[in-house]
């Protein structure tokens, strides 16, 4: 809090804001003296009072000069008070432009605290933000998103930009410390090799840096995937092998792209989510909580993962005994699926 305010003194002492609230101070507190040593009645108190109302132009008349030296004093105030709002306005405006500028060019430190972290700015980065912001749980969450790009990319009000090249220095001014995900992707302007190489690179960084924070990595090479585990990476995805099988199930199966295209989007009907095991199904068999939560929710379970960010359990059996810890894998229309109308 003592460093932020530092940082505030410091941008305002640099904008000459510090010395223009200093000179308006001074003439508040000289002509409010002034006034009441020339009125007659006029109280210092009621003098800074007059000061402040004649030197904003406001003139309520509550307190009208009747001395000839009051007068040439409310004459001076006026024209200073003119000049001196003018410039404070300015000079406020100017700030505000300068801060604007500023964060859409990615040169301001991220504040933020539980963010979503995405590294590097491509189609699928793009993609991925308008998913987050589909999904109902994300769609107001801040995200921090560190590019080597000109300027800010979407108009995002909750989307902070730093600009630069992902190292220590742009994760420690995207508050990587504080932040709940990060998203790692792949540099499009890299070949394969040396673009999963910089994958591993960053991902062993973050982890070194925030041990707990959740790392999401994108990676082109399979045979890439035991280095991102030794970096601690906590998912990885394989582009070209999520391709492959999606293609070959689609030759399999016609239409089956559409199918897992749908429930993989926020945007579009039913989606696959995860969720706690509800309190009243713990300790319940996998078969009971199956038809609980169609028949109550209209929302089918699927399969079960062992905790958060777990080992997977695709259609276990119906004697499958729920734990507390566990986490239902399920197809619905809603992340908090309510009971159907």
């Amino acid at each position: 809090m003592a460093n932020r305010l530092y940082r505030l003194y410091r941008f305002l002492q640099r904008e000459n804001v510090i010395k223009l609230l200093g000179v308006i101070l001074v003439i508040v507190l000289g002509s409010g003296y002034l006034i009441a040593s020339f009125e007659p009645g006029v109280s210092f108190a009621s003098g800074l009072w007059w000061s402040i109302v004649t030197l904003t132009t406001v003139g309520y008349g509550d307190i009208s000069p009747s001395t000839a030296e009051g007068r040439v004093l409310a004459v001076i105030i006026m024209f200073f008070g003119i000049g001196l709002l003018g410039i404070l306005s300015a000079s406020l405006a100017s700030m505000l432009i300068t801060m604007r500028i500023r964060e859409n060019r990615g040169m301001e430190a991220s504040r933020v605290r539980d963010h979503i972290i995405i590294c590097e700015w491509n189609y699928r980065a793009r993609a991925i933000l308008k998913e987050l912001r589909s999904d109902p749980q994300t769609a107001e969450s801040p995200i921090v998103l560190i590019a080597d790009i000109e300027e800010k990319p979407v108009d995002d009000a909750n989307l902070v930009f730093v600009r630069g090249v992902v190292h220590e220095e742009s994760l420690t001014r995207a508050n990587l410390q504080e932040a709940a995900t990060v998203i790692i992707l792949g540099d499009d302007a890299m070949e394969a090799t040396a673009r999963d190489a910089k994958v591993v690179l960053t991902t062993l960084t973050v982890e070194s840096l925030n041990p707990q924070v959740y790392s999401v990595v994108e990676l082109v090479d399979k045979t890439n995937e035991q280095h991102c585990r030794r970096a601690n990476a906590n998912e990885i995805i394989v582009g070209s092998e999520l391709n492959s099988h999606l293609i070959a199930s689609a030759a399999s199966d016609h239409g089956i792209s559409r199918i897992i295209s749908e429930l993989l989007s926020s945007r579009y009907g039913n989606e696959l989510y995860s969720m706690p095991v509800p309190e009243q199904l713990v300790n319940a068999n996998f078969l009971d909580a199956f038809i609980s939560m169609k028949s109550e929710h209209n929302t089918i379970v699927f399969g079960i993962q062992k905790g958060r960010g777990g080992d997977f359990i695709s259609n276990p059996d119906g004697g499958y005994q729920l734990a507390a810890t566990d986490y239902l894998l399920v197809i619905s229309k809603d992340r908090n699926p309510r009971k159907p109308r």
